[in-house]
């Protein structure tokens, strides 16, 4: 259960304004909890609350902002079981997989309490020519000032942790959005930073609706802006933002190569990509949608792959068993079976599930997808992925490139020389051997090319942005 309402967090204290925001259950539709909501005059307070803490927070040293972060996975751990099931309820993911991510949530704050106190500079030699004789030069990392952070419904916490828990090692001050659909795990993380001293106005947690919240993109007191969503909403944001810093983390189409010398692996590898395209309902930006097989093994993978996708249980989400879940709306669902209806009447083939009812969407394989259609080329977000056969590796990794996407791939192969053939020539932020692209570790730096955004997450990378290097030069003697 949700408790009945949530305030939200301006400069780091808890304010009931109103209960605005209604939060449904996913699963059942119906009201399960209701949260305050910002308007204009408490966003432009958060960040003025935020440019005043910068002071306080350059003297806040690196041992604090580490036991700051260290507190937090603390109480995490203690309210491990509160989280999963509020992520469960809000986003309608299936409980094991909010365990999943509560998890996650846990290992991305370890791993910033570490870099906490990791943030080194370096000394340059700088007598390169006679006339720097005499001359050194030291660098150091500096906070980059009031960050805003807007996050997606898809990860509540762990995306939502990929930007807070940097920003607290780094020590910037940053106003966080949280997306309006699910917004109560962020609210609980505000609930567990209000706990410790940071100063005054180090963070705000505001939910806002998108169309009130234009001073997260266009107020020029903050320096960077972090954005996790769609591609048509991070480019619109990335040309409003003015002169700060963007780091955009956007959509895919992931794909995922089974080479032709798969055949004894093709348990595993069937196991890998079921998880890869169906796991949270599809709803992720590097879940496997494009399935390019040999052509050895395709038949084989392909009969495989129908029986498990047929065998995954798709229901309530608080339920142990269930793997598929709602999807985030029945808006989101109708759009995909739109996308798919239009798929099989150019000629595809629905070779296993493609039942829908509201915002359930069955586990869906299909073959025969044309290149053209909206299925193949743009972000399902959904439990669909699409089989095709191959003969020639060169040519797998040329349809995989042929896409205006570039986040992560997947690759299953024996091969040495083809696992560094697709590093080299895959155009993708990362690429996964022998693993489906919705692989990620939460140190690893993760971000795409193309339409799939700019910089990279991860926190040690993520800290790297939300930081600048200052330079000293010494001369040694005057």
């Amino acid at each position: 259960m949700l408790n009945k309402t949530y305030p939200y967090y301006l400069a780091n204290v808890a304010v009931a304004a109103n209960t605005d925001l209604e939060v449904t259950d996913k699963f059942s539709g119906e009201v399960a909890t209701r949260v305050a909501m910002a308007d204009a005059t408490a966003i432009d307070k958060a960040i003025g609350y935020a440019v005043e803490a910068m002071p306080a927070l350059r003297t806040f040293p690196p041992f604090k902002r580490q036991a700051v972060l260290e507190h937090c996975v603390k109480r995490f751990r203690e309210r491990y079981d509160e989280l999963a099931l509020a992520l469960c309820i809000e986003a309608g993911k299936p409980i094991n997989d909010s365990k999943g991510e509560v998890t996650r949530l846990i290992d991305t704050f370890k791993v910033a309490a570490e870099e906490s106190v990791r943030i080194d500079g370096e000394i340059i030699n700088l007598e390169i020519s006679p006339r720097a004789k005499g001359y050194h030069g030291y660098v150091k990392r500096v906070p980059i000032g009031p960050c805003s952070f807007i996050s997606p419904f898809n990860f509540p916490l762990n995306l939502t942790a990929h930007k807070v828990a940097p920003a607290i090692a780094a020590g910037v001050p940053f106003v966080l959005k949280p997306a309006s659909r699910t917004p109560v795990g962020a609210l609980i993380m505000g609930e567990i930073l209000a706990e410790t001293d940071l100063p005054k106005g180090a963070f705000s947690i505001l939910p806002a609706h998108r169309d009130g919240a234009d001073l997260f993109t266009t107020d020029e007191r903050f320096k960077l802006l972090s954005f996790t969503g769609s591609p048509a909403v991070g480019w619109e944001l990335k040309k409003k933002a003015g002169k700060k810093k963007v780091i955009l983390e956007l959509g895919g189409n992931a794909a995922a190569i089974v080479d032709g010398d798969q055949g004894e692996k093709l348990d595993y590898v069937v196991d890998r990509l079921a998880f890869g395209a169906f796991y949270q309902s599809g709803q992720s930006c590097i879940g496997v949608q494009r399935i390019l097989v040999h052509a050895k093994v395709y038949d084989a993978l392909r009969e495989k792959l129908i029986a498990k996708t047929r065998s995954l249980v798709m229901g309530d989400p608080k339920d142990e068993k269930t793997f598929v879940g709602p999807m985030i709306s029945e808006s989101e669902s109708k759009r995909l079976a739109g996308w798919m209806d239009s798929a099989v009447q150019a000629g595809a083939k629905i070779v296993a599930g493609g039942k829908v009812e509201g915002a359930m969407f069955e586990a869906t394989l299909l073959e025969g997808v044309k290149r053209d259609t909206d299925l193949y080329r743009k972000e399902a977000f959904g439990p669909v992925a699409i089989l095709e056969r191959f003969d020639d590796f060169d040519a797998a990794l040329a349809t995989v490139n042929d896409s205006d996407f570039g986040l992560q791939a997947g690759v299953f192969t024996d091969s040495l020389a083809h696992a560094h053939r697709a590093w080299d020539v895959l155009e993708v932020g990362g690429v996964v051997i022998n693993d489906v692209p919705s692989f990620r570790v939460d140190n690893m730096p993760y971000g795409g090319v193309k339409d799939s955004g700019l910089g990279r997450e991860g926190v040690r990378y993520a800290i790297e942005d939300m930081t600048e290097m200052r330079l000293m030069v010494m001369r040694e003697t005057w």
